[in-house]
């Protein structure tokens, strides 16, 4: 099932998404010398609409990102040009997913 409308009935949507989660191989020092060049590559797919959200795992061991409206290999050619990916800072662990149910909060990022 998908969200409610305002009348409460419930529409199917079958959108994909990716949960990624990054694990980082390197020291927070490493990390930290990437930090500005990872937040513009997240910029570029947010402005395309390609992220939703995204930031730091607590502990910070790593971070995650939810991506749409891609598939997976067009998310595989957008993570090799994340300067994480270039230079080796993180291992992405990618989920797809497909959302059934959501608050009507979240629906815009589902159509």
């Amino acid at each position: 099932m998908g969200g409610t409308d305002k009348g409460g009935t419930f529409t199917i949507k079958t959108i994909k998404m990716f949960i990624i989660l990054l694990s980082y191989k390197k020291e927070i020092s490493e990390v930290e010398k990437y930090i500005d060049l990872h937040v513009q590559f997240l910029d570029k797919y947010y402005a395309e609409k390609k992220f939703i959200f995204s930031g730091r795992k607590n502990p910070r061991t790593g971070g995650f990102i939810l991506a749409r409206n891609v598939n997976r290999t067009e998310l595989m050619a957008m993570l090799e040009e994340d300067p994480f990916f270039q230079n080796e800072i993180a291992d992405y662990d990618i989920t797809e997913v497909i959302p059934t149910k959501f608050d009507n909060d979240f629906a815009c990022f589902i159509e």
